[in-house]
């Protein structure tokens, strides 16, 4: 029996117009005036940190923690504004409050958390636009680590003291959008749900061996 269920959230849970992007942008660029190079950076999947520490190396901005913490209190300011005062494309993905509603409904209902690569501000910033983030009690964030697979173990971490005992990775269950998902999840030797909401394709996600994957959670 699933004890614990992990959702990733951008293409899983959310989209958002770009809002995340769009702020990464606006700090590099007013923050560090660094205006170029940022086509080459591949957000889905990724985490907060390893993809500012990436950016950095390519404009030869020193990875510290100084310059980590300029960006990211500057990071949640515009992700806030551009969430609620620009006119992006922002919806919930196919199913999720369907497939939410079902698992707190079910007689033994399983800890629901997060495993993203979202900074926790990040998230909660997101996901309470949505009216969202008291949906889960815990989670793992790129807080907790710069490498997702490591996010996981920590994510699990906390629901196993949550529940206050030890879980099998078939107890567990990641669900995302990504091929970073699925493997992560299998880190941890959890079952995965793939789901093509994201920009990975049904048939690309299904490369990477998930234990299931479906077109949206509607299909659930």
């Amino acid at each position: 029996m699933v004890r614990l269920v992990l959702f990733d959230i951008d293409g899983t849970l959310i989209h958002t117009g770009g809002a995340g992007v769009k702020a990464f942008a606006k700090v590099f660029s007013t923050a560090f005036g660094a205006i170029d190079g940022f086509e080459k950076l591949k957000f889905a999947g990724r985490t907060d940190v390893s993809l500012v520490r990436e950016f950095f190396t390519l404009h030869g901005v020193p990875a510290t923690r100084a310059n980590f913490e300029k960006f990211f209190e500057q990071y949640v300011f515009w992700l806030d504004h551009i969430l609620h005062f620009e006119n992006t494309a922002k919806t919930l993905c196919p199913g999720v409050m369907g497939f939410l509603d079902a698992l707190v409904a079910l007689p033994e209902p399983p800890v629901i958390g997060l495993l993203t690569g979202n900074i926790q501000l990040g998230a909660e910033i997101k996901l309470r636009y949505f009216s969202l983030w008291d949906r889960f009690v815990l989670g793992g964030f790129a807080d907790d680590h710069e490498d997702r697979d490591q996010i996981a173990a920590k994510a699990k971490d906390r629901g196993e003291r949550y529940l206050g005992r030890k879980l099998d990775g078939s107890e567990v269950l990641v669900i995302g959008d990504t091929p970073f998902d699925i493997r992560c999840g299998r880190a941890i030797g959890a079952r995965t749900l793939a789901v093509a909401t994201g920009g990975a394709t049904l048939e690309a996600l299904q490369l990477h061996q998930p234990t299931w994957a479906v077109p949206t959670l509607q299909e659930i």
